[in-house]
């Protein structure tokens, strides 16, 4: 007998068990699975069991069952975070869904961006001369973002885009950007050389990319790579308005990319990407200073719990992290 006849059979008894309760349902397995399919109305959408059955109207146990057969069948995808479309739904779309290992890993640190910060999380890969969104998690800002999984914008004018490119050869960077390069606004980087100098301050910064109005007036943007043997996979980022403080989230961008590192590649040793140590904030952080005049200096637990970055404090941050005494 088929998995299709074994299915139909199974919603013919609990079609008879959902109608003592007085449900009326859809009779066929089909159809129960579409409606459940069709609440996911994003590839980015997650579901928990409680609003699947909210959604469809089906009973909980009922869509508990099916819930696990698309699972099975990779239809779905389920993490600790809910349900969401699995390999062949994203397959269907078009949507990336051979990024499915990338999304997973980047789905916990995502998460723990929006609810840490209430900005929006975003995550992407890197296609030719463009960035391809492979995730959004919105917060109080995620109607004014203009993006959408699925979307693409200009590698080179995106924070997305140009922490994914700092890890790049600059003949490689040439060869993919300069034949597309242009500006969205009037912020946007317009020629190759001005981008080489924007890269070399990001790997000067350990990763940290900046954007502010470059691809959207009013948007401003940190992010950070999830980095691979041979580079950068995706990319993970924050995005707020034009006044956002993004100094303050950048250290935790920068942790959420080498979280995402460490659960693709964990024997990869890239550095600062490695187990976080014990802090040792009490008795502060030996660091050094950004300024060469200044030599190494003590960064304090006082220092360490004070939300109000500075760029220096964000270098003093970065350094630490780099050194394994941070992140």
């Amino acid at each position: 007998m088929s998995l299709l006849a074994v299915d139909e059979d199974q919603a013919s008894t609990a079609a008879a068990t959902d109608a003592k309760d007085g449900r009326t349902l859809p009779p066929s397995m089909v159809e129960r699975m579409t409606l459940i399919l069709e609440a996911f109305a994003s590839p980015s959408t997650r579901l928990t069991l409680e609003q699947v059955a909210r959604a469809t109207h089906l009973p909980r146990s009922t869509a508990h069952r099916i819930l696990d057969q698309l699972v099975r069948l990779e239809w779905l995808s389920h993490s600790p975070f809910g349900y969401s479309l699995g390999t062949r739904s994203l397959g269907l779309g078009g949507t990336g869904g051979s990024h499915l290992e990338l999304r997973e890993a980047a789905a916990g640190p995502l998460h723990e961006l929006l609810i840490r910060t209430g900005l929006v999380a975003h995550l992407a890969v890197l296609d030719g001369a463009e960035i391809h969104y492979l995730d959004k998690m919105g917060g109080r800002f995620a109607g004014v973002v203009p993006s959408r999984v699925g979307g693409r914008a200009p590698a080179h004018c995106t924070a997305l885009g140009k922490a994914m490119l700092a890890w790049m050869s600059a003949e490689e960077v040439d060869e993919q950007i300069a034949p597309a390069i242009g500006r969205n606004t009037s912020r946007s980087i317009g020629d190759v050389g001005t981008l080489h100098q924007e890269l070399t301050r990001i790997r000067g910064r350990h990763g940290i990319a900046f954007e502010r109005g470059e691809c959207f007036p009013e948007i401003a943007c940190v992010a950070a790579a999830v980095r691979g043997p041979e580079g950068a996979v995706g990319a993970i980022s924050l995005v707020g308005d034009a006044g956002t403080q993004l100094e303050r989230v950048a250290p935790l961008v920068l942790d959420a990319a080498r979280q995402a590192t460490r659960t693709l590649f964990p024997d990869l040793q890239i550095p600062g990407t490695q187990a976080p140590r014990r802090v040792r904030a009490p008795r502060g952080i030996t660091v050094t200073s950004p300024s060469p005049r200044q030599g190494r200096r003590t960064v304090t637990a006082a220092e360490l719990a004070d939300e109000r970055w500075s760029a220096q404090a964000l270098d003093r941050m970065v350094a630490a992290g780099e050194s394994g005494d941070w992140f």
